[in-house]
């Protein structure tokens, strides 16, 4: 069985105020391609289809659409991420063909879909575990009622892989794909996903997935496998969504799953619409065309003269039309201490706690720090239910 593993597309993103829909589109015409060309079977969709919980309206039909042409060839499962609003991504998925199924419901993500093959292996079982968010579902998978999980993504993704393999071992001589979107283990993190500590912890370990062939993840944005094989895998976003991305390698993951659960993998390189790229020189640099090779990108631009140029943004555009940021950093202006630089990797509850030391002179002590935890995991939380409606 042929299977195409993608996610983290992110439909309606910006970058720096620039709109990627037409990228975007780019890319979605070149998977669909993809799957024709190469015969697969099953696409799955790992988590933020969009890049909000209330999506513009072109990036709800560019979604309906290809969901429409891919399902013309494949079988498509998707389910949803922390950026999406499960329920509006999941609105009339009952009364979707057998083709494209959303699977969005924490309730049923031990209902598989059942895909038949004809390589001599048997049923495949694709469950769709949609993002977990503890505060929300810690009561609903307990196994015990009125005894809720612990209050972290180890407990409730534990809990809800402890259903699928339950509902799995129901099923002999059936292969199972798990499509979840989670932290998991030792992968790497980009400077463009959203933060989703509870309590301070995000990150779910590998042996969590244990008893499944193949489990395709979203949530980070750098394709790579987890563990020491490939049954684990981060597809990674089709498109760089901050210039800490621009060095990445986009691609979507081409997976073969044998008759006997065994998987290889290949990445197939998707299109690069406009680079990403940096910039760093004099003002008579950039003018004299050293970095002409960098006119067509996207570039963020920093010009190091000692005194502010004149001009100094009209300038850098003349030369530059695609330029994003544009800065001025004096070569010889002391360097920043590397503790004030917030990107959005950085743990909030750090950033506060370094704002409250800056504001009054002294670091925030146990108490304080736990109450400014509370404070931004009940701001998370509020919004993540605000989504959910």
């Amino acid at each position: 069985m042929r299977i195409l593993h993608t996610g983290d597309w992110h439909l309606g993103r910006t970058l720096l105020g620039a709109d990627l829909l037409e990228h975007q589109a780019v890319f979605l015409d070149d998977l669909v391609q993809v799957v024709r060309r190469r015969a697969v079977d099953l696409v799955v969709i790992a988590g933020d289809v969009y890049d909000r919980a209330i999506p513009p309206v072109e990036a709800v039909r560019m979604l309906s659409h290809v969901l429409e042409r891919l399902a013309e060839t494949a079988t498509v499962v998707v389910t949803p991420g922390n950026h999406d609003s499960a329920v509006r991504l999941g609105f009339g998925a009952g009364v979707m063909s057998d083709r494209v199924r959303i699977l969005a419901e924490p309730a049923r993500l031990a209902d598989p879909v059942l895909v038949d093959t004809d390589d001599g292996g048997g049923p495949v079982a694709v469950y769709g575990l949609p993002y977990l968010q503890p505060d929300m579902v810690r009561y609903a998978l307990a196994p015990v009622p009125d005894e809720p999980l612990a209050r972290s993504h180890q407990a409730v993704v534990g809990a809800a892989t402890d259903r699928v393999r339950a509902d799995l071992a129901g099923r002999p001589g059936t292969r199972s794909v798990v499509v979840a979107h989670a932290f998991v283990g030792g992968a790497l993190a980009s400077d463009s996903e959203q933060d989703i500590r509870v309590g301070g912890v995000d990150r779910v370990a590998e042996s969590t997935f244990d008893g499944f062939d193949y489990v395709a993840l979203g949530h980070l944005h750098g394709p790579q496998r987890v563990g020491s094989g490939d049954r684990i895998r981060y597809a990674g976003s089709p498109l760089a969504f901050s210039f800490g991305e621009q060095n990445h390698t986009k691609s979507v993951t081409l997976v073969d799953l044998a008759a006997d659960g065994s998987v290889s993998v290949e990445l197939l390189p998707t299109p690069v619409p406009r680079r990403l790229a940096d910039v760093r020189g004099s003002i008579e640099q950039i003018e004299s065309g050293v970095f002409a090779a960098d006119v067509d990108a996207w570039v963020r631009v920093a010009v190091t003269d000692t005194v502010h140029p004149e001009r100094l943004y009209a300038r850098v555009k003349d030369r530059f039309p695609h330029a994003l940021a544009i800065t001025h950093e004096s070569a010889d202006a002391p360097e920043r201490s590397a503790a004030r630089t917030v990107s959005a990797t950085s743990d909030p509850v750090e950033v506060a706690a370094d704002f409250v030391t800056y504001a009054t002179g002294g670091a925030p002590d146990g108490v304080e720090l736990a109450i400014l935890r509370d404070a931004y995991e009940s701001a998370a939380a509020a919004l993540a239910e605000q989504g959910a409606r």
